[in-house]
């Protein structure tokens, strides 16, 4: 579904920066895939790359078998629209819309029909918990709200691809365990391919696998198997061997 092909980024500057090294990468349809590493390794990077919002300076992304950063302006935008839905640490919700019109947002940029637009809001907000807000505004609800309601605009279009960048980074260990809780229900329901950027081991252990990064190049990559806690506690061995600072490594316990 998703190929990264010797992907490597460098900014250019007084002292140019290399950021990505090298990156070879595949995720199948409907894996749930977390990538991880220290502050500065390139995990964001890699993401924004996936997710067209920065072109690499070497090699190639495919997303079922097409290189969005082959597409012209107008159809890269539509592409991004049609195809991919953003979840963000700091939510990026428009404070000046009700929830529902927020999640609605995509189907309006396409301009589909009114009833369409309220039935698939009503139905995506019934599943995520989140109808008796629908009318609210966005500085009327808690982070956690906000933050399903961010995941319901993601997957209203219903993405072939969800791209996270730290969803929970923003909340605290009840709402985060909740939103992945329902990130991991949106996976399995609808058989969306999603990539979660995240510091924290609780979040990544509801992934399928988790690849580390180190310096910008691939470190490791572990599999959940059948345990959860012992995924977890391999995640957290791993971020201990690569190192970095204190707030990269989650202290959470499940």
């Amino acid at each position: 579904m998703l190929q990264v092909k010797n992907v490597s980024k460098v900014y250019k500057g007084k002292v140019p920066y290399r950021a990505l090294t090298d990156i070879n990468l595949a995720v199948e349809q409907g894996e749930f895939v977390g990538i991880m590493g220290p502050s500065g390794s390139g995990k964001t990077t890699l993401l924004n790359i996936i997710a067209t919002i920065d072109e690499p300076t070497a090699g190639e992304v495919f997303i079922e078998g097409n290189n969005p950063h082959r597409l012209s302006k107008n159809r890269l935008a539509k592409f991004r629209r049609q195809e991919l839905g953003f979840v963000f640490q700091d939510f990026n919700l428009l404070h000046t819309l009700t929830v529902e019109e927020n999640i609605v947002l995509p189907l309006t940029l396409d301009r589909k029909r009114v009833k369409v637009m309220k039935d698939k809001a009503h139905q995506i907000a019934k599943t995520l918990g989140i109808s008796d807000i629908l009318n609210k505004r966005i500085y009327e609800i808690s982070g956690g709200q906000a933050q399903r309601t961010a995941i319901a605009r993601a997957m209203i279009h219903e993405p072939k691809l969800v791209l996270a960048d730290e969803p929970t980074g923003n909340l605290d260990s009840k709402a985060s365990k909740g939103v992945m809780e329902l990130l991991t229900l949106m996976n399995e329901h609808h058989k969306t391919t999603m990539l979660l950027v995240t510091h924290e081991a609780q979040a990544a252990s509801f992934c399928d696998r988790v690849i580390f990064i180190q310096d910008g190049k691939l470190y490791s990559e572990i599999h959940k198997g059948e345990s959860r806690q012992v995924f977890f506690q391999k995640i957290i061995d791993t971020l201990s061997l690569l190192g970095g600072n204190d707030n990269d490594l989650s202290s959470v316990r499940l």
